[in-house]
């Protein structure tokens, strides 16, 4: 983003505005960047706990898989997810509250006796299941608002802030040039004036 310079003292002011500006907002940015690095690390690692623990009771459930065929299918489902809206620096993320399931009405003389244990299973199951996908929801959201603060710094810090920087030092030098040619000219102009009216 080249500047297009005017060399005027009106232009120079609303450039040091500009500046200042970008020199305030920087410090908050970084700040931001650095909070947002955290947060993504915790929620990368919230992730792989949940992943961890639904991998351990898919584990713990594997010797009674052959039970699981006759599990009534619509047995429950998932009724509600209360999910809540975080801030964190600046940036809405989802952190999910409960998961409320419905049971389908059923008989438990006519089933096996395992289905109710089987039940909290599937429960916590799809729960875990979840948990995970807004963990990875919220881990992408502030991946993204961490890639776009970090591209701003890098905007004010590396391009934006140096630009000013030389466009402000640009025109403060045209200014004076300009000025000590003035001076010039007018020196030159009473000199001629003094000999015009000696001679």
């Amino acid at each position: 983003m080249a500047l297009k310079i005017q060399y005027n003292k009106t232009y120079m002011q609303q450039l040091r505005r500009e500046l200042a500006v970008r020199e305030n907002a920087l410090p908050t940015l970084q700040t931001k960047e650095a909070a947002l690095r955290l947060e993504v690390k915790k929620a990368r690692q919230a992730v792989a706990a949940v992943e961890r623990d639904l991998t351990a009771r898919r584990a713990a459930a594997a010797p009674t898989h052959r039970l699981w065929r006759e599990f009534p299918p619509g047995l429950v489902r998932v009724k509600h997810v209360d999910v809540e809206i975080r801030k964190i620096a600046g940036v809405k993320t989802p952190q999910v509250r409960a998961v409320q399931f419905e049971v389908a009405p059923h008989s438990l003389v006519a089933q096996p006796s395992w289905i109710e244990p089987g039940l909290a299973i599937v429960r916590e199951l799809v729960e875990l299941h979840v948990r995970k996908e807004i963990a990875e929801q919220k881990a992408q959201i502030l991946e993204r608002a961490r890639r776009k603060t970090t591209q701003k710094v890098n905007l004010y810090e590396k391009v934006q802030i140096p630009e000013y920087h030389e466009a402000l030092l640009k025109i403060k030098r045209f200014l004076e040039d300009d000025e000590n040619l003035s001076k010039s000219s007018q020196k030159i102009l009473k000199a001629r004036i003094a000999a015009a009216e000696a001679a």
